[in-house]
This record gives C-alpha cells, sequence and structure tokens, in this order.
C-alpha cells in the first residue's frame, strides 16, 4: 500500500473521528439562567454630587441588571438582522447587557452534517483511484456501478462535491432567531415563523422588565 492509498483511506477515517470528538465535547450554548435583578447593586461613587431622580415613566435606565440574549441561526445568514435588533435594543434599554450566540440545529442533524464530509471524501477517493482500493477492502473487481462513476469522473467529482455542500449547508441550519429576557423567552422564529418587529419586540421587552420589576417589590431603579 503506497502513500497515495494511505492518504485515500486515512483521511475520511481521520476526519470522522475528529468530527465525533467535537461533536461530543462541546455542547449547545444555552439562554442565561434567569438573574434577579434586584441581587445587582449599582452603588455611586462618594464622590458623585446628589442628583434628582429619573423620570420612570420613560424606559430609559430601566435595563439595569437585566440581560438580552438573542440565539439566531449563524448559517442562515442571520447575524446582521440580530446585530441591527441588539444596536436598537441597547438604545432603547441603555443598562441592559445584550448577548449574541449562535442557536444550533437539533442533534440528529448534526450528526448527519458530521457525516457528509466524510462521504464526499469516500466517493472522490473511490472515483480517483477505486481500483486500487477495492482490492484492498476484498473485492475481485470493482462493482459495476463503479465504472459508471468512472466514466464521467469530473462531473461525478463536481456533483459529489456541490450537493455534499448543499447538504451541509442545510444540516447546519436551524432557522431560529430565539429572544431571551434573564433566561426567559420573549420571542421565537421557531414558534412564530416569522422575525419580531422592532416596536413589538421593545414591547416584549419592557413588559417582562416591569413585571420583573413588580415581582421583586422594586417600585422604582434608583433609592
Amino acid at each position: 500500500m503506497d502513500r497515495a492509498q494511505l492518504l485515500l483511506l486515512g483521511l475520511p477515517l481521520f476526519l470522522f473521528c475528529s468530527d465525533l470528538l467535537s461533536l461530543f465535547t462541546s455542547s449547545p450554548p444555552s439562554p442565561p439562567l434567569s438573574s434577579n435583578p434586584s441581587h445587582h447593586h449599582h452603588h455611586r461613587p462618594a464622590t458623585d454630587p446628589p442628583t434628582e431622580k429619573p423620570d420612570t415613566t420613560t424606559v430609559g435606565g430601566v435595563g439595569l441588571g437585566n440581560t438580552v440574549t438573542i440565539n439566531y441561526c449563524s448559517s442562515c445568514s442571520y447575524r446582521g438582522k440580530a446585530v441591527a435588533m441588539k444596536n436598537m435594543l441597547e438604545i432603547t434599554f441603555p443598562g441592559t447587557e445584550f448577548i449574541l450566540a449562535n442557536y444550533p440545529p437539533p442533534l440528529p442533524k448534526r450528526l448527519l452534517g458530521k457525516v457528509v464530509p466524510v462521504v464526499q471524501i469516500g466517493v472522490i477517493g473511490i472515483v480517483v483511484a477505486g481500483e486500487q482500493i477495492f482490492p484492498m477492502l476484498g473485492f475481485v473487481a470493482p462493482p459495476p456501478w463503479y465504472y459508471n462513476l468512472r466514466a464521467n469522473k469530473f462531473g461525478t467529482v463536481a456533483s459529489t462535491w456541490l450537493l455534499g455542500n448543499a447538504l451541509q449547508s442545510f444540516l447546519h441550519s436551524s432557522g431560529a432567531f430565539e429572544v431571551y429576557f434573564n433566561g426567559e423567552l420573549v420571542f421565537s422564529k421557531l414558534k412564530e415563523g416569522r422575525f419580531p418587529g422592532e416596536i413589538e419586540l421593545k414591547n416584549l421587552i419592557t413588559k417582562k422588565m416591569a413585571n420583573s420589576r413588580l415581582a421583586d417589590g422594586v417600585p422604582e431603579l434608583w433609592p
């Protein structure tokens, strides 16, 4: 067995094992645990002059101690939408911590997404060096379908590469745009089948903030 044959056989096995290892050693990001805004204490420096209470009827300053997480599908090109929403919410709710993270697809799709590149390399290796590979696998002669693939070598390789990449893109996509407030789901594109509107998202987060402050018995932000 020469070096080329070892490479064609060993590379798919190496990629498959490394993908399985990375799959089971890394867990998908989860929304942050709900935090109690009353546990965050914001102390003014002793040298600050006394200031008047801000108008609590507006949204400014209400976001202190809260966290908004936007989990989006990165392979669906949703990052631009997530960044635009984050910038809008930062202006509306100053003091709020905003987190952007990828929302992974379900486990079966992730597993299949790891298998596809191995199949791609295997098919391409068989098309290029099938006459040497099949005898090593115990075949007296290559099967008939091999000659059909070998008849159009370039078309087979190109089709395998393009179709495999398209399948990987589908398997890596989740179609998600999930918004969480302190770990509690506020809006889900997976459930609603659409993106949230800017005014809609502002109203949802404002309502959650008001309910959180009332539940904690904090009538006003500043003492």
